[in-house]
């Protein structure tokens, strides 16, 4: 059953503490979707091939090899089901409803063997403190269907804001895509240099994926659901390495603002949300947190920013 329409509000409310069970589970789901990506795909550089990415019904892995076939992997947050597909024209899905991890990882295992798709991945989370097995967790099973229908959405309005941003930098970027590590949605811009090695340290990852995914200097901006230092939905923007003076720059809009705790800029959701032009406030908070930065950092931005469409002097392409 359908459960969004046209008429809603496309930057709907999402209070973390009116879904926050449905959140935790639905994280760990799309981790093993992930992990299932990252099991059968060649690895690429700041561990790009192991993202979700944003569809117009939910996520999806995009195409997955397997030998001289592919399949992928959707969630569908309007009809809420799991869907697979492969290159030769078979499917297979379940309902998303409340179930546990446990239960959630069988149904997904046992329909990629009746697709002939059979294979293995590390079935620990990653980036969690006390995580519990995949198959082994039947702790986390909630699922309110309106709450993960409303997260997509949000998701929806970012990916395409983040994009409009993404666009005007021709320096290598990052594509707009979903790490289910932390469950969030990243666009990362690269100044071209090499960065110090990362001291590591996220719980349940090993320290060489971090080494290599801040291998050179970035600007980072993306949207989390928010937990722990910040317990509601937010935009954030971050450096590494943090160059001197980037905590205490000028950010827009007034209500952002650098958390400590965390090293980056926090603009919490609900300041979007509410805003007369919420993509002008987006964009605002994404191109100050990029330059304050580029400027201290000295990134060559003459040749890393594009000013304006190849076609707009003419009129079309």
């Amino acid at each position: 059953m359908s459960s969004s329409s046209q008429s809603e509000n496309p930057w709907p409310t999402l209070p973390l503490e009116a879904w926050a069970d449905t959140c935790a589970t639905l994280h760990l789901w799309t981790q093993i979707v992930g992990k299932i990506r990252l099991s059968r795909s060649p690895w690429v550089n700041h561990s790009w091939h192991v993202t979700l990415y944003v569809t117009a019904t939910g996520l999806t892995t995009s195409p997955i090899p397997y030998g001289t076939r592919t399949f992928q992997i959707d969630f569908d947050f309007i009809e809420h089901q799991l869907i697979i597909r492969t290159s030769d024209g078979r499917s297979a899905r379940f309902a998303l409803v409340a179930q546990s991890v446990a239960a959630f990882y069988t149904r997904l295992m046992e329909g990629l063997t009746r697709l002939e798709l059979p294979l293995t991945i590390h079935r620990m989370p990653n980036e969690l403190v006390d995580p519990i097995p995949f198959d082994e967790d039947d702790t986390h099973r909630f699922y309110d269907a309106q709450y993960a229908n409303r997260f997509w959405r949000v998701l929806v309005q970012a990916d395409r804001v983040f994009k409009v941003f993404r666009a005007a930098f021709v320096g290598k970027c990052s594509p707009v895509h979903y790490f289910w590590g932390a469950a969030d949605l990243a666009v990362t811009r690269f100044s071209g240099r090499p960065a110090p090695p990362h001291p590591g340290g996220v719980p349940h990852m090993p320290d060489w994926v971090t080494r290599e995914a801040y291998s050179a200097e970035v600007s980072s901006c993306g949207f989390w659901p928010g937990g722990g230092a910040v317990p509601y939905a937010a935009f954030y923007a971050y450096a590494y390495p943090e160059p001197n003076g980037f905590a205490a720059s000028n950010v827009r809009p007034a209500e952002a603002f650098y958390s400590t705790e965390l090293q980056e800029f926090v603009l919490p959701y609900e300041v979007v949300r509410q805003a007369a032009s919420p993509d002008e406030t987006l964009l605002a908070f994404l191109q100050t947190t990029y330059e304050a930065a580029a400027d201290p950092g000295k990134w060559d931005r003459s040749a890393l920013e594009r000013r304006a469409d190849p076609g707009a002097a003419s009129g079309q392409v």
